[in-house]
C-alpha cells in the first residue's frame, strides 16, 4: 500500500502546497468548527492540521511557543495576568506557565473538540498544563469574550488560525478593539500573522490597524521550519512604546529571575528578532 502524503494548502492559490508524509493517523474528522488531523511523520512528529494548514509539531513546536510567549512576558516584565485566544494544543499556555510570577491564565478556545484531542493525542505539547489551578478554560468565541469581558490582562497573546473558516474574525479591526479594551495600561498584544515572504497582505492589514489603536505597532520574526516560506511574524501593539526597546541585559536579568531554561528564546535572539528585513518592512502601510 502506497503511504498517505496530508498535503499543506494554506498556499495552494499561490502556486505552493507542501506534502507530509502520515505514516500514521491518529485521528481525524470534521469537529463541526474545522476538520482535524494528527498523524505522525518521520521528520517533524506527531503533526496537527485544520482545514489543511499545519498547526502544531512536536520537532519545531517549541521554536513557536517559545517566541509567541516569553517574548511579550519577558519585555513587559510584571505580568500577573495573562490572555489566550485559541492556542487549543496547550504549547502557549505551558510556556506561560514556567513564569512563576503569572497569577492568573484565561486561555478562551472555539473549539471544544481541538482541546481535548490535543490532551489525548499530543500530550507533549500540553505537558499537563491544562491542570494547573491559576488556569481557566473558557470554550467560547474569542471575539465575543473580549467585547463581553470584565477582566483585564497586561499580555494577550492571539494563538490562532491563518485568517480563513472560524479564525477569519481574529484579524479584524473590532476583534483588536475590544482587546485593547481588555489590556492594563501599557499591557501588550501579541498575534500570529503568516509567513510575510508568502502572506504579506496578511500582516500589512494587522499592522494598519494596530496604529489605529496602539503607540507602538510593530512585529518581530520567528523561523519555525513547519511554516514554510521564511520566517513567521508575529504582530506587536502597545500604548508603551518603550517595551519593544527592552535591552537583552535586563531580558537576561528577567530571565534568569524566572528560573527556567529555553531551547530557542534568548534575550539576544529577542532583541535581533525586532530588527525587520527591508521587504518585512514594506509590508508595513505608508
Amino acid at each position: 500500500m502506497s503511504p498517505r502524503w496530508i498535503d499543506e494548502t494554506l498556499h495552494a492559490e499561490g502556486g505552493l502546497t507542501t506534502s507530509y508524509r502520515a505514516d500514521k493517523i491518529l485521528y481525524e474528522e470534521n469537529t463541526g468548527q474545522q476538520q482535524l488531523v494528527i498523524f505522525d511523520n518521520p521528520t517533524f512528529g506527531r503533526m496537527m492540521t485544520l482545514d489543511g494548514a499545519t498547526q502544531v509539531a512536536t520537532r519545531d513546536e517549541f521554536i513557536y511557543h517559545e517566541m509567541m510567549t516569553h517574548v511579550p512576558v519577558l519585555a513587559h516584565g510584571a505580568v500577573k495576568s495573562l490572555l489566550i485566544i485559541g492556542g487549543g494544543d496547550g504549547g502557549i499556555l505551558r510556556e506561560a506557565l514556567r513564569h512563576k510570577s503569572i497569577e492568573t491564565i484565561t486561555m478562551v478556545e472555539i473549539d471544544a473538540g481541538v482541546v481535548e484531542f490535543s490532551k489525548l493525542h499530543l500530550p507533549m505539547v500540553s505537558a499537563g498544563a491544562f491542570d494547573d489551578p491559576r488556569v481557566e478554560l473558557v470554550i467560547a468565541d474569542g471575539t465575543k469574550f473580549v467585547a463581553e469581558t470584565d477582566k483585564r490582562f497586561d499580555v494577550i497573546i492571539v494563538d490562532s488560525t491563518d485568517p480563513v473558516g472560524p479564525g477569519g474574525v481574529l484579524f479584524e479591526e473590532g476583534f483588536y478593539r475590544d482587546a485593547k479594551r481588555c489590556l492594563t495600561p501599557g499591557g501588550v498584544i501579541v498575534t500570529q500573522n503568516g509567513v510575510p515572504f508568502l502572506q504579506p497582505d496578511e500582516l500589512a492589514s494587522t499592522i494598519r490597524k494596530f496604529r489605529k489603536l496602539f503607540g507602538d505597532a510593530s512585529c518581530y520574526l520567528a523561523t519555525i521550519p513547519t511554516y514554510v516560506g521564511g520566517p513567521m511574524a508575529m504582530g506587536w501593539g502597545s500604548d508603551n512604546v518603550a517595551l519593544r526597546q527592552t535591552t537583552a541585559l535586563v531580558l537576561a536579568e528577567r530571565l534568569t529571575s524566572a528560573g527556567f531554561s529555553t531551547r530557542y528564546y534568548t534575550p539576544q535572539v529577542h532583541a535581533a528578532a525586532f530588527a525587520l528585513p527591508q521587504y518585512v518592512q514594506d509590508c508595513f502601510p505608508r
